[in-house]
């Protein structure tokens, strides 16, 4: 599961083949005991929690690369490694 992005203490990360868990495109993010499946369509937690400021941030840093965060999601569906994306 590689690691794409950290900032403000918050790791993101894809899971290489993951189309099936969750069956939208979607990142996890781990902040200390939380961790999230969150949607790149819309920025929703398919699952699990994070605190509702850490949630923000993992909300506006996927609108500022949602463009890039698909075209990792495409890699990591065919067991590609994603390419590592600028911190927010």
């Amino acid at each position: 599961m590689p690691i794409i992005s950290m900032f403000y203490g918050i790791i993101i990360r894809l899971y290489l083949i993951d189309n099936q868990h969750h069956n939208l495109p979607h990142i996890h993010a781990k902040y200390a005991e939380f961790e999230a499946s969150i949607c790149l369509g819309d920025g929703e937690i398919l699952a699990g929690e994070l605190p509702r400021k850490q949630l923000r941030l993992v909300q506006a840093w996927i609108e500022l690369h949602r463009d890039e965060l698909v075209a990792d999601w495409e890699l990591a569906v065919l067991g590609e490694t994603p390419y590592k994306i600028e911190p927010l």
